[in-house]
């Protein structure tokens, strides 16, 4: 079975990645932990239901579909904020205690503006995902022997996107009353990437307060008891009549 998978992100930058490095920031306060926000979702139901691999489905087959979906999702939740993420307002890609680089195809480490790495990240997804050697549509095409790494590629630094939407632009998007949008779409993610050990914790652990919030299920509502119905006075040809002897 085939799953229709298409790319919607086109930039001419191209570069290989690397590993992170790191920076602790001066504490602030995680907007995005606010019980207030943290209870809006778009759905109120299990997602592990969404990611569990199905039987009649090859596991390369759902890796893909679901990889290129969240790369198109991500991508789109990532545009609604773009015009607030420049190169004056973040001047590096950080997200809590971590600043990303890039590392260009010959391994030189940039440290770039969180646009430009989105970019860089964005670019090198679209390139995947639209490659049918690597992400085949076609009936009878094999997957390669490097599928799941660049997978792993793919939703490392797409996890880097989220964060860093968490962690710079939560208030523009609270404003945009797209919370519920971002906080569903981060805890489908995460529950992914953890159902098939896509991501090393290690990766997710500055998210890991986030992440115990949203991926647990939400509480099922109290249902509102019926309001009593008030016992009707017995009649009087009911009652017990006492006679007098």
């Amino acid at each position: 079975m085939r799953f229709k998978r298409n790319g919607s992100y086109t930039l001419n930058r191209k570069s290989k990645t690397k590993p992170n490095g790191k920076k602790p920031p001066a504490e602030e306060k995680k907007l995005y932990l606010d019980p207030e926000f943290t209870k809006i979702r778009v759905v109120d139901f299990d997602l592990k239901e969404l990611v569990v691999l199905p039987r009649e489905i090859d596991l390369n087959e759902w890796l893909a579909s679901n990889t290129t979906t969240f790369f198109n999702l991500i991508n789109l939740q990532y545009s609604t904020i773009s015009e607030f993420c420049t190169g004056e307002t973040c001047q590096a890609m950080t997200a809590w205690n971590t600043i990303y680089y890039w590392y260009d195809e010959r391994g030189k480490k940039t440290k770039c503006t969180a646009p430009q790495y989105v970019d860089f990240v964005m670019s090198l997804c679209q390139k995947l995902v639209t490659d049918e050697e690597i992400f085949p549509t076609k009936y009878g095409k094999e997957f390669p022997n490097s599928f799941e790494s660049l997978v792993k590629k793919i939703c490392r630094y797409l996890f880097h996107v989220l964060a860093h939407l968490y962690w710079a632009h939560f208030k523009e998007t609270v404003a945009l009353d797209l919370q519920g949008h971002l906080n569903t779409l981060y805890a489908h993610f995460i529950v992914f990437v953890r159902e098939f050990n896509l991501i090393d914790p290690k990766e997710t652990c500055i998210m890991d307060d986030l992440s115990e919030v949203l991926c647990t299920p939400a509480p099922l509502p109290v249902p509102t008891p019926a309001p009593s119905t008030p016992a009707s006075a017995p009649s009087p040809s009911s009652q017990n009549h006492v006679t007098e002897r």
